[in-house]
């Protein structure tokens, strides 16, 4: 159906008209992060959706990638910088595994702009999203509102990204009043009482050890894999339907690990490093914000990015990486150095009903294992048949 101006006006706000939509398209979760043109929209959101406020737009990548895989129709609610932040997630990860994901991106720089640092980008999406091979639809008029049930329809049945550039006059006269400041309560009141041990003691372990300690263990977890080299030698030392092999997207293993675990009620399990943690820690920030208690993140810190040639990460000085955890609210944490410990690690935290987070202190060093023989869309395919099957 298409809207006239009038209309809009005369039945719903813009907003709800949007909502409406995403609700008829089968929307189930919305990963977002505002903008002052999406103000009102964003309450409607979170009182009809499953909304994940995200803190980095690649990491809602990550989070609506995950969702997906486990049986979730997410979409990502955004403003137009965004997206470049989103590009090399959107290609290593979504057009590399085939996963669609829906873009609203609140088109800035374009019109009535009155920041100029909005423009270039703004001005030049439309150019950069064609050269990046990225689906894009404009949404410039009001009465086009209904294109966007067309390109969410486009982003599931091609499996692909498609991004909705919504330009700032369909808001223009929109009646909706959602967003209120005054007499909000943002900050709640809260104590920040742990438990720590600061001491990192001499590595024993390489990750290979690591992971062949637990990986034996598995039964019907979930593991995500980081990126490269982890993702190899978990490969060469037990290979199942149930892991999923990053090929992309460094930085985002845990954020899409927590996007499986709100999504899923299996035991979900990230093995993921210390490289890609500091790529992006808002991977912890949003897990704790979520707080799936079945995810557990094992952080394989090296002090090294292992798959480049082993360059020191800022772990290998200063950054403790069980201690960002608890900042960012996990309660269940261990620091572990041997595979005796790290076994009785992981089952403890296996059998527990709270999510967890175990650091990993290893030595620098790679295994010699061959490289994957999937391909990175397969690899998604039976990993998701795999994860239906319960």
């Amino acid at each position: 159906m298409i809207f006239s101006y009038s209309q809009v006006n005369l039945m719903k706000s813009t907003e709800e008209i949007f909502i409406d939509i995403m609700h008829r398209s089968g929307i189930d979760i919305v990963a977002s992060l505002p903008c002052d043109r999406l103000k009102n929209l964003i309450p409607l959101i979170d009182n009809t959706f499953y909304h994940v406020p995200i803190t980095r737009e690649e990491s809602g990548v990550g989070i609506c990638a995950g969702a997906y895989m486990a049986g979730s129709r997410p979409m990502a609610v955004i403003q137009s910088t965004g997206l470049g932040n989103m590009i090399n997630a959107l290609e290593s990860l979504n057009i590399s595994c085939q996963i669609p994901l829906p873009i609203l991106a609140s088109w800035r720089g374009v019109y009535k702009e009155k920041i100029e640092a909005q423009k270039p980008l703004g001005e030049h999406l439309p150019s950069i999203l064609e050269g990046a091979g990225i689906s894009y639809t404009i949404i410039d008029r009001i009465e086009n509102i209904h294109q966007l049930e067309t390109c969410i329809e486009d982003s599931f049945k091609n499996h692909r990204p498609h991004v909705i550039l919504v330009s700032p006059i369909v808001w223009e006269g929109s009646i909706c009043s959602a967003w209120a400041e005054e007499g909000q309560v943002l900050m709640k009141g809260r104590s920040c009482n742990f438990h720590f041990r600061g001491c990192i003691d001499e590595a024993q372990m390489l990750r290979y050890d690591a992971i062949n300690t637990i990986a034996p263990h598995f039964d019907d977890e979930v593991v995500v894999c980081n990126i490269g080299i982890p993702s190899k030698e978990l490969y060469s030392i037990k290979d199942r339907d149930l892991n999923y092999y990053m090929f992309g997207s460094m930085g985002l293993a845990s954020s899409i690990g927590a996007g499986i675990a709100i999504k899923s009620d299996r035991k979900v399990v990230v093995l993921d490093g210390d490289g890609s943690l500091l790529m992006n820690p808002n991977a912890l920030f949003e897990a704790a914000f979520l707080n799936p208690a079945n995810l557990i993140i094992i952080a394989l810190d090296n002090g090294a990015y292992g798959s480049t040639g082993s360059q020191k990460t800022l772990t290998s000085k200063n950054l403790d990486l069980e201690f960002l955890a608890l900042a960012c609210g996990f309660e269940n944490t261990i620091k572990v150095h041997t595979p005796e410990e790290l076994l009785a690690a992981y089952q403890n935290m296996k059998a527990s009903t709270k999510m967890g987070f175990i650091h990993v202190i290893l030595k620098p060093g790679n295994a010699k294992v061959a490289n994957i023989p999937i391909k990175p869309a397969d690899v998604t395919r039976r990993f998701m048949r795999s994860l239906s099957n319960r």
